[in-house]
């Protein structure tokens, strides 16, 4: 089985990198916790869960440079074509394939605008590259992701822990119980005040229903 390399960003922003280099949730520019600047990043393919500036802030800029296309809602795809971004429209439930790289939508419970327009559903991604990974996108805990976890068997579920915008830690353990995946990693958390939360409580909790929580560093890769 192919190896892949996941690295945070920070917030909820990672790049997996196999054959290819998939980037998600592109937010660097104003990220206090960025390492890394926008012109720095070659991915093959781009995918925004929805259009917060926390989440897609960097997306037309890179998609620019790296000629790489924007996988997004119908309508914040519409949105990002016209500022000069190459995109694939997609909506939950809807899966695309793309030089060898799978991506499922899935729902997800939140809201979304791109500079004060509407931009359709938020999402959450399911993106097999031989290991299938699982990124939540800003959610709170909803009862279908059981059948994320029946359906679509992600081995590993990035998980927002943050609390007052999406799911707690608490929210992320009900998740997890839900998704079942072998691996978790926390995101979405302590970029600021709001969202301040503790991976390790997440860790152990989760530890309980056996699944091993990987507490990402910025820009540490972690090979699975």
């Amino acid at each position: 089985m192919e190896s892949i390399k996941i690295v945070w960003h920070g917030h909820a922003c990672f790049s997996l990198i196999g054959k290819k280099h998939v980037l998600i949730d592109p937010f660097l520019t104003d990220n206090p916790l960025a390492k890394v600047k926008p012109e720095d990043l070659k991915p093959d393919i781009i995918l925004v869960t929805h259009g917060h500036s926390d989440h897609a802030e960097d997306a037309v800029k890179i998609s620019k440079a790296a000629h790489a296309p924007v996988v997004a809602a119908f309508e914040l795809s519409e949105i990002l074509k016209e500022e000069g971004a190459e995109t694939i429209d997609i909506n939950p439930g809807g899966t695309i394939e793309y030089d060898g790289i799978r991506v499922k939508a899935t729902m997800a419970t939140h809201s979304s605008s791109y500079n004060g327009k509407y931009a359709g559903n938020p999402m959450g991604f399911v993106i097999d590259m031989g290991r299938k990974i699982y990124h939540a996108g800003d959610t709170g805990y909803f009862k279908d992701m059981e059948a994320i976890g029946s359906i679509d068997h992600p081995d590993i579920a990035l998980l927002p822990i943050g609390g007052h915008y999406t799911m707690d830690v608490d929210g992320a353990f009900e998740a997890v119980k839900a998704i079942k995946p072998a691996i978790a990693m926390p995101m979405h958390y302590n970029t600021f005040d709001v969202i301040k939360a503790d991976p390790e409580r997440f860790k152990s909790l989760a530890g309980t229903v056996g699944t091993y929580v990987i507490i990402p560093e910025i820009e540490k890769p972690i090979e699975i």
